[in-house]
């Protein structure tokens, strides 16, 4: 998968997150589903990135991102069951991916 596809299936998957968990409120019958579409999207995206040019650093930070598209996915089947520990799988997901965000060393 090229990069700009790629970018572009992180982003809808990304909406897709956000649009299920604001709309759990209003309608719980629904938003598993968007949830459920978006967190498999940024699992794919993660589990396709090629690493073999990243040096040890990088290579840690993108499993820290792995893991994270994992706890969204098992996030997305908490939601299904109509549980309230997806808020908790989410809340780490979101805590490493803002931490890779931060951290990653730039391309220049």
């Amino acid at each position: 998968m090229n990069g700009k596809v790629k970018t572009i299936l992180f982003n809808i998957a990304a909406i897709l997150v956000l649009a299920g968990a604001i709309l759990n409120m209003e309608f719980p019958d629904i938003a598993p589903y968007l949830f459920a579409i978006g967190a498999a999207g940024i699992a794919v995206c993660h589990l396709t990135t090629s690493t073999k040019e990243m040096d040890f650093r990088t290579r840690r930070l993108h499993r820290y991102n792995i893991f994270a598209g994992l706890l969204g996915v098992v996030a997305s089947g908490l939601m299904f069951n109509q549980r309230k520990e997806w808020i908790i799988c989410l809340t780490i997901a979101a805590i490493l991916q803002l931490y890779t965000a931060f951290v990653t060393p730039n391309k220049q």
